[in-house]
């Protein structure tokens, strides 16, 4: 038995086309109603989702990462960076709602989302990227810690699902400088 060889792509994007949005307003609610990825509970629907990914792409701090099986858009991640007023960390940024519909799994397209990101939050400047992620979020906690993420802290309270209230892991990384020498990150006290 041949294993198909599918087509994997992990793009920021500044656009999307009609149809575009539609698929990924539908891998997004196939997300949601699977429980995995994104801050929504209950899946919202082509208008509200497509309302969403319109607003994303307006806001200057937010870049828009979609990745794509076969050329069809099948999941999304979101780099989110620092204000400009945040000159303290603006050698950081944060990593938010990525996910890969559900039967769009099993390829690598989370690896290389994540991967993408890094790589872009690395060309800008940042030396640190942030994520967080429900406990019940078993793949992605797998995912991020196999990729070098340093579980640092766990909010007992962090959502609420179906009146449940569930913790959340806290996760940092690292990452290589695109150029140039690397800054020394490590925490300094001030002794006074």
């Amino acid at each position: 038995m041949t294993s198909a060889t599918h087509a994997l792509l992990v793009e920021r994007v500044e656009a999307l086309d009609d149809a575009e949005l539609a698929d990924l307003c539908e891998a997004t609610d196939a997300a949601i109603i699977e429980g995995g990825g994104f801050g929504w509970v209950e899946p919202q629907g082509r208008e509200a989702l497509a309302r969403h990914f319109r607003g994303v792409l307006l806001v200057p701090a937010i870049e828009l990462f979609v990745a794509r099986l076969d050329g069809v858009p099948v999941g999304s991640a979101q780099l989110l960076r620092p204000p400009r007023n945040n000159e303290a960390q603006s050698f950081s940024a944060q990593l938010t709602h990525a996910y890969i519909a559900p039967y769009a799994r099993g390829h690598g397209l989370a690896r290389l989302l994540v991967r993408r990101v890094e790589e872009r939050a690395s060309a800008l400047g940042h030396r640190v990227l942030n994520l967080d992620v429900r406990d019940t979020q078993t793949t992605a906690i797998t995912l991020f810690e196999a990729m070098g993420y340093t579980h640092w802290g766990t909010h007992p309270a962090y959502a609420r699902v179906r009146g449940a209230t569930v913790s959340g892991r806290y996760y940092h990384k690292l990452l290589e400088p695109a150029r140039g020498r690397a800054l020394d990150i490590r925490a300094t006290h001030n002794k006074g």
